[in-house]
C-alpha cells in the first residue's frame, strides 16, 4: 500500500509532531522548579495509571539503586489491595496527566494515613495537584487524545524529580534534559518516510510484541497500550526474557516482536532475542541507534533521555498500523481522553 500523509492527519499526529516543542517548554519549566522539602520518610510508593505508571519504570530503578525502599503500584491496585503500604512514613508520588482520573481521586480521598505527597502532573488546579504537598509539572500543553507528548514531557519531569530525590547534580541533569528535544527532533524528521518504510514492515503482521528491560521498560508499556489504542491492533508489551518464557513459541511471519536494545548492561541479551526470532522464522526488529532497519534507528542518547526518544519509534509503528487498516490514528471509539470511571 501506497503511503499518503493524509491517511494519518489529524490531532494525533500534531500531537506527535509537537513533542519537540513539548520537551523544551517542560524542561525550561523543570529549571525554575524549587527542589522539593519534604519532612523525613522511611519508604518510596509510585502510582499512576496506564502510560503514567509505566512512565514511572525508570524512576523506580534509580530510587532502588540509590537505596530507597520503592515500590510501585497502579493506583486502583494500591487502593485496593497495597493501601497498607501507605503510612505516614511514606513519600507518595502520583503521576496523572490530567490530574483528576478516578483512580487518583479516590486514593487521596482513601489515603487518610499517608505521608507526604509529590504529584507529577501536567494539569495545574487538578485535584492531584491542588491536594499535593509538592507539584512538579509538565508543560506539555493541551493533548487531543492518545497519551504522546504528555508521556514523554512526564518522563522527562521524573528523571528531574529522581535527581533531586538522590541528589544528583542540578545543573548536569537540566543541560542532559536539554538534548531530549533535539534528540526527539532529529527522529521525527522525516517522519512520513519512515511510516511508509513501517508500513512495509507491518505489511501482514497480524500481532506485535514490544519487549525490553531496564527502564526501556517505560516505552514498553506504554508501546503495547498505545498500539491497542491509537491503531486498534492486538499488541503487548512485556519484558524479553518473560517472551522467552512462553510468547517466543508464537514466532511466524504474521507476528512481529519489537526489542528495545536498552541498556548496554543487557543490550547484547535482546539483541540475541531478534536473531533468534528471525532464525526461528519469526520477524523481529531492534530499536537502536545501530538497527538494521531505518525507521527503528534512533538517535544515540544519554541514558536518562534514552526512554524519551525510543518511545517516538513506537508511535510511528502506531501510524503506519493505522494506515494499513484504514483507521484514524488516536480516535476514541469507546474511551475518553480521562478516566473517570474504574
Amino acid at each position: 500500500m501506497r503511503f499518503d500523509p493524509s491517511m494519518v492527519d489529524g490531532p494525533y499526529l500534531r500531537d506527535i509532531l509537537a513533542q519537540p516543542h513539548a520537551l523544551e517548554d517542560t524542561v525550561a519549566g523543570l529549571c525554575e522548579a524549587p527542589v522539593p522539602a519534604l519532612p523525613g520518610f522511611e519508604s518510596i510508593v509510585l502510582t499512576g495509571m496506564g502510560a503514567s505508571f509505566h512512565a514511572l519504570a525508570p524512576l523506580h530503578i534509580r530510587l532502588v539503586e540509590h537505596g530507597f525502599h520503592a515500590e510501585a503500584y497502579e493506583t486502583s491496585e494500591l487502593i485496593h489491595y497495597f493501601a497498607a503500604a501507605l503510612t505516614p512514613r511514606t513519600l507518595l508520588i502520583a503521576v496523572s496527566q490530567s490530574g483528576r482520573s478516578v483512580e487518583i481521586v479516590r486514593l487521596l480521598d482513601a489515603a487518610t494515613r499517608r505521608g507526604p505527597v509529590i504529584a507529577v502532573t501536567n494539569t495545574p488546579g487538578s485535584p492531584l495537584a491542588a491536594r499535593a504537598d509538592f507539584t512538579l509539572l509538565t508543560h506539555a500543553g493541551l493533548e487531543a487524545s492518545v497519551s504522546c507528548k504528555t508521556f514523554v514531557a512526564t518522563l522527562a519531569a521524573l528523571e528531574w524529580l529522581g535527581a533531586a530525590l538522590c541528589g544528583a547534580d542540578r545543573i548536569e541533569i537540566e543541560n542532559t534534559l536539554r538534548e531530549a528535544a533535539l534528540a526527539a527532533q532529529t527522529y521525527l524528521a522525516g517522519w512520513d518516510a519512515k511510516v511508509a518504510s513501517l508500513m512495509s514492515l507491518l505489511e501482514g503482521v497480524g500481532s506485535l510484541f514490544v519487549t525490553g528491560r531496564g527502564t526501556s521498560m517505560a516505552a514498553v508499556g506504554t508501546g503495547g497500550l498505545i498500539l491497542k489504542e491509537s491503531a486498534h491492533f492486538r499488541a503487548e508489551g512485556m519484558t524479553c526474557s518473560a517472551f522467552r518464557h512462553g510468547p517466543f513459541e508464537m514466532s511466524g511471519p504474521e507476528v512481529l516482536m519489537l526489542a528495545f536494545a536498552g541498556d548496554p548492561k543487557t543490550a547484547a541479551l535482546n539483541e540475541n532475542l531478534v536473531l533468534d526470532v528471525r532464525k526461528a522464522g519469526g520477524k523481529a526488529a531492534l530499536v537502536s541507534p545501530q538497527s538494521d532497519v531505518e525507521a527503528l534507528r534512533i538517535p544515540p542518547a544519554a541514558p536518562a533521555i534514552r526512554p524519551i526518544v525510543e518511545m517516538l519509534p513506537v508511535q510511528l509503528i502506531s501510524l503506519a498500523l493505522a494506515a494499513l487498516s484504514g483507521h484514524r490514528p488516536g480516535e476514541f471509539r469507546l474511551l475518553t481522553k480521562v478516566t473517570t470511571i474504574e
